[in-house]
């Protein structure tokens, strides 16, 4: 057994730096190197593309980017795990092996599928399950005959099985971020897929590093303090057998590792800490500890874990009618009293109730809160969105919209390219399926053209766990306060880093030190939060403590417009929400405040 393996990421979505394969390969050792190119409606648009050409329903760009590597993957012996099969696997493998021919390289590809159920859905109801939506409870038969794709989030159990049959390249369909990390510590020491605190090790592990650079550096709040983020470099995990780890990077890159950088990404898109749920199991991000050991070096330890899900995720999409949307640049005087002209003279054009309509005026802080706005831009974008079921209507907003340039106020200029044409709407719907009913199948190909076939199932494990875990430091005794007080804003005291879960946003607050922390909590209520950002938050906010992170996760319920492509927000996945929360303005005792060196 290896006393250690370091894996690393190249990839947190497709759209990411093309050049981070190479520069993970030739930076320095590694053993794996993971990637991630499948956001939640990534395999809407794979769907689209293989509706056009059926060869294709892969992310092409991974292809691209082994054509310049895979040669340096054979020579350094590493070994490359991505989800970039999206909704053909199989056929990505395929194109692995021919191009490894075409270079003359002996390589073994393992495929894993079996994720794609949208073949079976009326079978699937009809044996029981419901698929209910998981966020709104709304019933699956008013939208199964519209849905699009359907795709279970499969774990790291048949990667594993690819790994154990040689393969060095493992392409999959619709694998969790987490497993694409896990299945190589599973294949390497062993581990027992009932031994909950190690699958918490590799799940906490896989999320660190699963966003590429926004867990070495980037998005950070302080980003002040990054000494560069030019060649940025992307994150690597040292795993031990034992479950403990260093995060850290190749040396002579840009951006950042530090405890502040990790426990920033720890809490992005966290949710509840205690059930942090992967078809692998449950982790604890609530007993995570965390230790600098060294420059760029950050070791992990302490994950506890509760057994797998009954139930696995499938992500389905489905379309849901039309939107569109467009820009008019408006400069001063009067900038903003241009804009409410301008709108209100376009809105009454069009003369149609929409389904739903956005106005953004963006540069005057219109994706933060009212109480954020200060002063008047020289010039700002006003932005129009609609989103409706009728094709027509939709259609009818955009030839509107640049009629406006020569019929209202001056210093008025279009910014959209012509007239916005309407986009299909493909909905998200989150729903669960029995494990029982799930299985995964994985293929190995090989270049002298051996194929090895294996089908997985998902039993339900019970295992060793604790159920309730002892903390050391409870029961927890905070401090109380006193003395004179001082207005700071948050950001003076805080960071934090936010992101999206359909139509809900997570922000996680990260105190800079345990006293704040002990502070915070007392003061940062959910009630604090939703006043703060009044009319944005249409649902209620949730509140979850980490005292071992010395933060605070916040969730704010129907605050993204419906979330992902059915929101007609600038922001749809609320990444500047955490930044609008540390302008808050917070009256705090003078010996808490942190030196400016400090922070």
């Amino acid at each position: 057994m290896k006393r250690k393996i370091r894996i690393g990421n190249a990839g947190g979505y497709w759209g990411d730096d093309l050049s981070a394969l190479k520069r993970q390969l030739t930076g320095g050792k590694l053993d794996y190197i993971s990637m991630d190119f499948l956001a939640e409606i990534t395999m809407s648009i794979l769907q689209r593309q293989r509706r056009q050409k059926p060869h294709l329903g892969y992310a092409v760009d991974f292809l691209g980017q082994l054509e310049e590597c895979l040669p340096l993957i054979c020579k350094k012996n590493v070994r490359v795990i991505s989800n970039a099969g999206g909704i053909n696997p199989i056929g990505l493998g395929r194109e692995i092996i021919t191009l490894a021919k075409k270079l003359n390289l002996e390589v073994k590809v393992g495929i894993v599928y079996g994720d794609d159920i949208s073949d079976k859905l009326y079978e699937l109801t009809a044996a029981g399950e419901k698929f209910a939506n998981m966020e709104t409870g709304e019933k699956f038969l008013d939208v199964r005959s519209r849905i699009t794709t359907a795709n279970i989030y499969l774990g790291a159990e048949p990667l594993v099985k690819a790994l154990d049959e040689g393969c060095q390249i493992v392409v999959t369909g619709r694998v969790t971020d987490t497993g694409l990390t896990l299945a190589p510590m599973i294949h390497e020491f062993g581990w027992a897929m009932d031994d909950w605190d190690k699958m918490a090790s590799g799940i906490v592990a896989g999320h660190i590093i699963e966003c590429g650079a926004q867990g070495s550096g980037g998005n950070v709040t302080d980003w002040q303090e990054v000494a560069s983020f030019h060649n940025i470099g992307y994150p690597i995990i040292e795993m031990e057998p034992s479950g403990e780890f260093v995060v850290t990077k190749h040396p002579n890159t840009g951006g950042v590792v530090s405890e502040k950088s990790v426990k920033e990404q720890l809490v992005y898109e966290m949710g509840d800490p205690s059930n942090y749920i992967s078809p692998d199991g449950i982790a604890r991000f609530d007993t995570i500890r965390l230790k600098e050991d060294g420059p760029d070096r950050v070791r992990v330890f302490g994950a506890k874990g509760k057994p797998e899900p009954e139930s696995l995720k499938v992500s389905m999409s489905y379309e849901d009618g039309w939107k569109a949307s467009g820009m008019i640049l408006v400069s001063g005087p009067d900038t903003y009293r241009k804009a409410e002209t301008i709108a209100d003279i376009f809105w009454k054009k069009l003369d149609y109730k929409y389904e739903q309509t956005r106005t953004e005026v963006i540069g005057s802080g219109s994706i933060w809160p009212d109480s954020l706005t200060k002063g008047e831009a020289n010039e700002v974008l006003l932005r129009f969105g609609v989103r409706d079921q009728s094709f027509e209507r939709v259609r009818d907003f955009g030839i509107a919209l640049p009629t406006l340039i020569l019929s209202g106020p001056a210093g008025m200029a279009v910014t959209t390219g012509g007239r916005p044409k309407p986009k299909q709407v493909i909905a998200y719907w989150p729903a669960l399926i029995h494990r029982a009913r799930v299985t995964a199948k994985t293929l190995c190909l090989s270049t002298d053209g051996e194929e090895k076939f294996h089908e997985i199932n998902f039993p339900v494990r019970l295992g060793r766990f604790t159920e309730d875990i002892e903390f050391p430091e409870q029961p927890v005794k905070r401090k109380k306060f006193s003395g004179a007080k001082k207005e700071v804003s948050l950001r003076d005291i805080c960071y934090a880093r936010s992101g999206d879960k359909g139509d809900t946003c997570n922000i996680g607050v990260l105190a800079r030190s345990p006293q704040i922390y002990d502070w915070l909590i007392e003061y940062l209520t959910p009630d604090k939060v939703k006043k703060f950002f009044g009319k944005l938050v249409g649902g209620e906010v949730e509140r979850f403590t980490l005292d071992n992170l010395q933060g605070l996760n916040f969730l704010l319920h129907k605050t993204l417009g419906g979330g992902g492509t059915e929101s007609l927000m600038i922001d749809p996945q609320g990444k500047t929400l955490s930044q609008a929360l540390l302008q808050m303005n917070v009256k705090v005792p003078v010996s808490i405040i942190p030196k400016p060196s400090a922070k």
